[in-house]
């Protein structure tokens, strides 16, 4: 896996790990957990609900690369930059820019 030195190189590689539009509805489908988790845990004041939030988030992603796009999740080597792809990637991904 190459190396970065910013998001802005970081993300059109990590766009390239997500060409399967089933890994990319999967991620769609955990970050959206993700949302309805911690809403859940705020709106109820139990914040026991949040272990969820990286078993949802996590769990569909990574079903998504494995199964589908036959990788290895970036997250392993760029935890950060990943999880900001997510989220710009699901933004994205609400505003029709990239495809579901």
């Amino acid at each position: 896996m190459p190396s970065f030195t910013s998001f802005a190189e970081f993300y059109p590689f990590y766009l390239s790990e997500h060409s399967d539009r089933r890994c990319r509805r999967l991620h769609f489908i955990g970050s959206t957990l993700v949302i309805g988790v911690v809403a859940l845990a705020v709106l109820s004041g139990q914040p026991r609900w949040l272990w969820l939030a990286p078993v949802f988030g996590y769990g569909c992603a990574w079903v998504g690369h494995y199964v589908f796009e036959k990788n290895r999740p970036a997250t392993f080597k760029h935890p950060l930059y990943s999880l900001l792809g997510d989220w710009v990637m699901y933004g994205q991904m609400l505003r029709g820019k990239v495809s579901f």
